[in-house]
């Protein structure tokens, strides 16, 4: 395995050449650089290509997305509970080293853009202006990913075609000010949204990512003004009525329609800053293996060892439910602070809250799920976790979830029960709304943050709050109301974390980053299942302070033969690091 990992990173790194002939790759055909990147049409077939890489984040098992949330407040990996067992050569199931590599490889294909767009004459500069500034929002967006999950990591800025084992590790904060810089050449070029395709990346996604990257950055009057420009520059608006292909149906509310994949880049969505495309329709070559929402964020209903009162098999696979449930594993468990806690406000709570995100049409409750095997003494009653074999079972096999936000069938449901094909948010204008509100209250104008959470509160018909109320744990509450399974959530927890520990808030230092976090102690805060000694599969629920960064892969850093990447504090190998780079130095030649 770690001979494979080293093959797969030198592969996304490099273009491997050897000086004898008799050892020169010949290639299969002519899909390579020199003859695709040839005219505007060959960089634009790149371009496709990195549009295509966004979708990693939200289709197939276990994705970035439902990996981030399994690693929050918001939820735990069901069959990685205990974090100790992630180390830099091992991650069992959860793609916590993978993404790693992975985005390298799209960053690849940015990099081959950018290092190439000079190579043929362009009669129009604004033409290779535009490619070029999409080219940035893509290796920028990855780069905010990597050095928010994973800190100070490598900083590769063009494309390598030859052998190079001698990458260093960069300051988070050098990578930061890189994709900065980047990203404000990008806002010049990219399209205005009206003129953008659907899964195009327009001027407004630019603007967004970068109110991201001056967040993370501490320059919160920029985000404020970066954020200014995607409300009120274009044509966005949040989406006040109902609309899309189930506007008819009066069991549905606006919160669903917001949320049916088919409805994400209809051009009456104002609210679709970006949404990726896949579509069950598509050619097999030209689409995912499905969302999986399914899979990954609904309870284990169909499970064998959901018992009835005899202690026999309540449940069968088959049927209402395994069309509207799917086959779910889950690989996220969410969190009863999720579920329950986060939606109390005032005289309200879960079970009576007018806000449209967690009513009764939208979600799946317990007391909703009924045994349905008709061999079952139970039949038609409801699920009572009190008949499981062990008080773990109902961990996984009975939880609410969100249904108006998993709930993707395909057209035939036997043929992908886990969540399908569909488009998926990237960005939207209610995160905007949530980004400048946070920049607001670092800028202790808490007037503005709550009348700016209070434009997404009242649109799903939530109480407002008021000025007083608003603290960083509130907008990370609202993030979770608005925002579960779309955001990539331990990235901004971390994102958020540093910005406390660079400011010496409650005691945070960059020094002790690993040791003590506004990510670990809200964790242990809300994250309910880190305060027990719960038991799954051979797995107990742990995680220590340094896991706030996940591990650089061993199988990296081995490769790396004539130079230093840097382990994370905490895991094995970090006590051969050196001090990171802060300086951006050209290495290839």
């Amino acid at each position: 395995m770690k001979r494979l990992y080293l093959f797969l990173f030198l592969v996304i790194l490099s273009y491997t050449a050897c000086t004898d002939e008799w050892l020169e790759p010949k290639p299969h055909s002519f899909y390579v650089p020199e003859n695709v990147y040839t005219d505007k049409s060959g960089f634009e077939s790149l371009i496709l290509t990195m549009r295509k890489d966004l979708r990693r984040d939200h289709t197939d098992e276990r994705h970035y997305i439902c990996t981030e949330m399994a690693a929050s407040d918001l939820g735990v990996p069901l069959v990685q509970l205990d974090f100790r067992k992630l180390t830099p050569s091992n991650s069992t199931y959860y793609p916590f080293l993978s993404m790693f590599t992975s985005a390298y490889g799209f960053i690849k294909n940015s990099n081959v853009l950018i290092s190439r767009i000079d190579n043929i004459q362009w009669e129009d500069e604004n033409e290779k202006n535009t490619l070029l500034a999409e080219a940035y929002w893509h290796r920028a967006y990855w780069y905010y990913r990597l050095v928010n999950n994973y800190g100070d990591v490598p900083l590769i800025l063009e494309e390598v075609q030859g052998p190079k084992l001698d990458f260093a590790t960069y300051s988070r904060w050098t990578i930061l000010n890189k994709i900065e810089q980047d990203l404000e050449f990008a806002v010049k070029y990219l399209p205005a949204p009206e003129k953008t395709a659907a899964g195009a990346v327009s001027a407004g996604a630019g603007y967004h990512l970068l109110t991201k990257v001056y967040l993370a950055n501490m320059k919160f009057e920029k985000a404020v003004k970066a954020a200014n420009h995607v409300i009120n520059d274009y044509s966005y608006a949040l989406m006040e009525r109902r609309f899309g292909q189930d506007v008819n149906d009066p069991k549905y509310n606006l919160m669903w329609d917001l949320h049916r994949p088919e409805n994400f880049n209809l051009k009456e969505n104002t609210e679709t800053i970006l949404a990726t495309i896949d579509r069950f329709e598509a050619p097999a070559e030209s689409k995912t293996a499905g969302l999986r929402t399914m899979r990954n964020y609904n309870c284990g209903w169909w499970y064998p060892a959901v018992l009835d009162s005899e202690g026999k098999q309540g449940m069968t696979y088959d049927g209402e439910y395994k069309a509207l449930y799917g086959e779910a594993n889950p690989n996220l468990v969410n969190t009863p602070y999720y579920r329950f806690d986060i939606w109390s406000y005032k005289n309200e709570n879960w079970q009576n809250t007018s806000d449209l995100r967690r009513s009764d049409e939208n979600w799946i409750d317990m007391h909703e799920l009924k045994y349905n095997n008709p061999k079952s003494v139970d039949y038609g009653k409801t699920i009572d976790p009190n008949n499981f074999a062990a008080l773990a079972d109902t961990f996984y096999y009975t939880f609410a979830f969100p249904f108006y936000i998993t709930y993707v069938p395909a057209p035939d449901p036997l043929i992908n029960p886990m969540g399908s094909n569909g488009d998926w948010y990237v960005f939207r204008l209610a995160e905007t709304y949530l980004l400048r509100a946070e920049a607001y209250y670092w800028l202790k104008n808490n007037i503005a943050a709550a009348e700016d959470i209070n434009k997404v509160r009242t649109r799903a018909k939530a109480k407002p709050i008021t000025p007083e109320e608003v603290t960083i744990e509130f907008i990370f509450d609202e993030r979770a109301r608005e925002l579960f399974a779309e955001e990539p959530r331990h990235s901004e927890l971390v994102r958020v974390s540093y910005i406390m520990a660079k400011s010496g808030i409650n005691g945070y230092t960059l020094q002790d980053f690993s040791k003590k976090s506004w990510f670990y102690d809200r964790i242990l805060k809300y994250n309910t299942y880190y305060q027990t000694e719960l038991n799954v599969l051979a797995n107990y629920v742990i995680m220590d302070p340094f896991h706030v960064l996940w591990p650089i892969p061993q199988s990296v850093i081995t490769a790396n033969t004539k130079g230093v990447i840097n382990q994370n504090e905490g895991y094995d190998g970090a006590n051969n690091n050196i001090p990171p780079l802060t300086e951006i130095v050209e290495t290839i030649p």
